[in-house]
C-alpha cells in the first residue's frame, strides 16, 4: 500500500480541520502570538488546499476526493465527504480568503485577541465542512457550526449596535435552518419508506434517488429554499444583513460577504435544484421575480446611502440577485456564470470591505461626506480601491465581467424579459459605485484630518495584493475556472432536465456525463 494513500484519501478532512487544530493551538498561545499562529495555520491550510486544484480532473463530473466513514450506523449517518468543480472552487475561495481576512485583523483587533483569531479559525472549518459534506445530516452540523462563531465576531467586536445586529443575523439564520431540519428528516424517511426498502441513509447520492411526488417536492422546495434564500440573502429576506455588514469588525464584514453568503447559493445548486427539479423548474418564476426585485433595488438602495460600508452591502443584494437568475436560468451558461459571479463577488466585495477597513482604522468614520481628495494623500490606496470598484461593476479584463456575461447570456435564452430588467442593474451597479469613489477620492481635501493620512503600509500591501492579482487572474484567464466546474454544471443541467421532464428549459444542452461518484471503500 502506498504509504501517501490515507493522507491522499483523507485529503478533504485534512483540509477542514486543519483550521479547528489552530484554533486549539490559538487559545492556549499567549495572547501576543494569537495573531502569527491564527495567520501561519490558515496559510497551511491554503497551501494544503492547493493540491486539491493541482490534482483534480476536471473532465470528471462526479464526486472527487470522496472519503467516507461510518459514523452512527444504525441510522445510516456517515461521515462522507468529496467535492466536485463547484464546491472546489469555493473551498479554494474559504482558504485563499481566511489568511487575507486575519492578516489584515492584526491592527484592527487589539481585545480579546486569543478568542478573536481562534474564532476565525472555527468559522473556516465550519465554512468548509460545509462545502465538502455529503450527508444531509453533516452538511446540517456544519451549517450550523458556522452560526456560533460569526455571532460571537459580531456581538463582540462589532460597532455600537452590535448585539442587535447579532441576534437579528442569529434569528433569520437559525429560522430558516429549523425548516430545513425538518425537510431534511422527510427526506430521509422518504428514503427508507421508497429507495432504501427498509435501510436508512443520509448520503446525499443515495438521497437523489429519492422519487417524490410533485406536491411533496414543492413543499420541501420551499423549506430548503427559505434557508438557502435568507442565507444568500434574497429579497425581501435579505434585511439582516446590512445592519450584520455594518456592525460587524472589518474581518467579520469580509467573511460574511466573500464565502458565508455563498452558503446560501451553494445549498441550491448542492441541494435544492438536484433533489427537487421538478418544483424548482415550477417555481423559477417566483424565483425570478424576487432575483430581479433584488437586483434593481439593492442597486437603489445603494445609490442613497450616506455610509460606505452600508453602500457595498447592498451592493451585495444586488450581485448576489444575478447569481440567483443565472442559476433558475437552468442551463450551461447560467450556472457557470453564477459559480463564476460567486468566486468573484468573493473577491470584490471582499476586497471592498478590506479598503473601507483601512480607512475607517485611520479616521473611525465610513461617512462618504467625511472624505474627499483621499486620491492626493494616499494613490496607492486610491489605486487599489479603483480596481476594485472596477471589478465590482463588471469591467472587461476583470473578474466582475466574465460572471455577470455569462449570467445575462445564460438568462437571456431562458427569460428574455426577466434578462432585460436585470440588465439594468449593471448600469445602476456603475451609477453607485463610480459616484461613491468620486465623492471619496477626487476633489480637494477640504477636511482637514484626512491630510495627514499615512498611505497603505506594507502589511496592507500585502493583504490587498492578493485579491487585485485574482481580480485581474480571473477576468483575463476564466477558462482554468470555468473547465473545472463545466462537468459538474452540465451534469446539474442534465438531472434537472431529466428529473423535471422539461427538456426544453435549457438554452444549451449538457452532455456531460452522469453524476456518479466511485463509491471509496468504507471504513468502520
Amino acid at each position: 500500500m502506498d504509504a501517501f494513500e490515507p493522507i491522499r484519501y483523507n485529503i478533504l478532512s485534512i483540509v477542514t480541520f486543519l483550521p479547528l487544530l489552530g484554533a486549539i493551538v490559538v487559545f492556549s498561545a499567549p495572547a501576543k502570538a494569537a495573531r502569527v499562529v491564527a495567520f501561519l495555520f490558515s496559510l497551511a491550510t491554503f497551501a494544503v488546499s492547493l493540491v486539491l486544484w493541482f490534482r483534480f480532473d476536471p473532465q470528471v463530473a462526479g464526486m472527487q476526493f470522496l472519503a467516507r466513514y461510518y459514523w452512527i450506523d444504525d441510522f445510516g449517518i456517515t461521515y462522507s465527504v468529496g467535492i466536485d468543480g463547484i464546491s472546489l472552487l469555493l473551498v479554494l475561495l474559504t482558504t485563499f480568503m481566511t489568511p487575507i481576512v486575519i492578516l489584515g485583523s492584526f491592527t484592527a483587533i487589539q481585545d480579546k485577541i486569543r478568542a478573536y483569531m481562534g474564532l476565525m479559525l472555527l468559522l473556516e472549518t465550519g465554512m468548509l465542512g460545509a462545502f465538502v459534506a455529503l450527508d444531509i445530516f453533516l452538511f446540517y452540523v456544519f451549517w450550523e457550526a458556522m452560526l456560533v462563531p460569526m455571532y460571537i465576531i459580531i456581538g463582540v467586536w462589532g460597532g455600537p449596535r452590535r448585539v442587535y445586529a447579532a441576534v437579528k443575523f442569529f434569528l433569520f439564520t437559525i429560522a430558516g435552518s429549523l425548516l430545513m431540519l425538518v425537510a431534511i428528516l422527510v427526506l430521509y424517511f422518504e428514503y427508507h419508506d421508497t429507495v432504501g426498502a427498509g435501510t436508512y441513509s443520509a448520503y446525499l447520492l443515495d438521497l437523489y434517488q429519492v422519487g417524490l411526488t410533485p406536491k411533496l417536492q414543492v413543499w420541501m422546495f420551499v423549506a430548503f429554499a427559505l434557508a438557502f434564500a435568507i442565507k444568500v440573502p434574497m429579497f425581501p429576506l435579505h434585511t439582516w444583513l446590512p445592519d450584520a455588514h455594518v456592525e460587524a469588525p472589518t474581518g467579520g464584514s469580509v467573511i460574511l460577504a466573500a464565502i458565508l453568503l455563498k452558503m446560501g447559493t451553494y445549498g441550491f445548486v448542492r441541494f435544492a435544484l438536484p433533489l427537487f427539479p421538478w418544483a424548482a423548474v415550477e417555481l423559477a418564476p417566483t424565483i425570478r421575480t424576487l432575483a430581479v426585485i433584488g437586483i434593481v433595488y439593492g442597486a437603489l438602495v445603494a445609490m442613497v446611502q450616506p455610509d460606505v460600508k452600508k453602500l457595498v452591502a447592498y451592493s451585495s443584494v444586488s450581485h448576489l440577485g444575478f447569481v440567483m437568475l443565472g442559476l433558475f436560468a437552468f442551463n450551461v451558461q447560467g450556472i457557470e456564470g453564477s459559480v463564476y459571479q460567486m468566486l468573484s463577488h468573493g473577491l470584490s466585495t471582499g476586497g471592498l470591505f478590506l479598503l473601507v477597513g483601512v480607512i475607517y482604522e485611520r479616521r473611525h468614520t465610513r461617512l462618504i461626506s467625511e472624505f474627499g481628495g483621499l486620491a492626493k494623500v494616499m494613490p496607492g490606496f486610491a489605486f487599489v480601491f479603483m480596481i476594485v470598484t472596477l471589478s465590482s461593476i463588471g469591467l472587461p479584463g476583470l473578474n466582475g465581467f466574465v460572471g455577470e456575461f455569462l449570467i445575462l447570456l445564460g438568462s437571456f435564452g431562458a427569460a428574455p424579459a426577466f434578462t432585460a430588467v436585470a440588465a439594468t442593474g449593471v448600469i445602476l451597479g456603475a451609477v453607485y459605485m463610480l459616484w461613491m469613489f468620486r465623492r471619496v477620492m477626487f476633489g480637494p481635501v477640504d477636511n482637514p484630518a484626512n491630510r495627514g493620512l499615512r498611505d497603505l503600509t506594507r502589511r496592507e500591501m500585502w493583504v490587498l495584493a492578493p485579491v487585485v492579482v485574482m481580480i485581474v487572474v480571473m477576468g483575463l484567464l476564466p477558462k482554468p475556472f470555468l473547465s473545472r466546474m463545466e462537468p459538474a454544471v452540465k451534469d446539474l443541467v442534465t438531472t434537472i432536465q431529466r428529473e423535471s421532464g422539461h427538456a426544453g428549459i435549457a438554452g444549451r444542452q449538457a452532455d456531460g456525463p452522469a453524476l456518479v461518484a466511485q463509491e471509496p471503500h468504507s471504513n468502520r
